[in-house]
């Protein structure tokens, strides 16, 4: 297993662009946060509003940029037919699918890591100008800010699934980032409130974001872990279905 983990690195080490778009991935959370938090209006009574998720929000960008390293890790050796060479070399298929996820998850935890810690010290100064305080000592918003990091590797793992399924990095882009953004549109839209909620409490990002909430917890769609919980199981499950047609199909 040490030689395929090995293996699945000096890939993703050697490929074009993989290290700056996990650079990337740190620079659009720290200035999706930054962004938010500077352009913040508030009303003649104080700002309200929950001042984790605010400085967080680049998470909601980031996340993009995640799948996008995700997907090309897999998807790029179906386009170049790299992946019959890598079938060759380990042909037990699923022990090769554990080590490229154990990379891909390996590197955004260290991306996020970085990330989310840098977004929460950039956004917490503007935030104080706004009369929002964000204590770092609080356990709520280190939930968040733990929960935000384990968010991005999940979206990785959910990408990964996808790109494993689709055997093509533009398709299992699209898809994931239509599972992560329509859904939560879509349902915002459905006219019955009962459906709606139903629906926010399984789509993938709502779900999944509900983990950054630090205050007014009673009016989420899901609390916090379950949700998180909730966008798990969507990774999860694509992982298994991935490699149930990883095993099954020609490569």
């Amino acid at each position: 297993m040490t030689g395929v983990l090995r293996s699945e690195w000096t890939k993703f080490r050697s490929a074009p662009g993989a290290v700056w778009l996990l650079v990337a991935v740190v620079a659009v959370t720290v200035a999706g946060g930054a962004a938010t938090a500077a352009t913040l209006r508030c009303p003649s009574t104080g700002c309200t509003g929950d001042p984790a998720e605010i400085s967080l929000t680049g998470i909601q960008l980031s996340q993009a940029v995640v799948a996008i390293v995700a997907a090309l890790m897999v998807g790029g050796e179906y386009r170049t037919n790299m992946i019959h060479t890598t079938l060759a070399a380990t042909p037990q298929r699923i022990r090769m699918l554990i080590a490229k996820t154990a990379v891909v998850a390996g590197v955004v935890a260290l991306a996020g890591a970085v990330a989310v810690p840098a977004g929460v010290l950039v956004g917490r100064p503007m935030l104080a100008d706004r009369g929002l305080t964000l204590a770092l000592s609080d356990a709520a918003v280190q939930r968040a800010a733990f929960g935000s990091v384990l968010y991005l590797v999940l979206i990785a793992l959910l990408t990964v699934g996808v790109a494993v399924i689709a055997r093509d990095a533009a398709a299992a882009i699209g898809v994931v980032l239509s599972l992560l953004y329509v859904f939560a549109i879509l349902a915002q839209m459905v006219p019955d409130a009962e459906l709606r909620e139903n629906l926010r409490e399984i789509a993938p990002m709502t779900a999944g974001l509900a983990i950054q909430a630090t205050v007014d917890l009673a009016s989420l769609p899901v609390s916090p872990w379950r949700g998180l919980a909730v966008l798990a199981a969507w990774a999860f499950g694509s992982l298994v279905v991935g490699g149930v047609l990883l095993k099954a199909r020609d490569a």
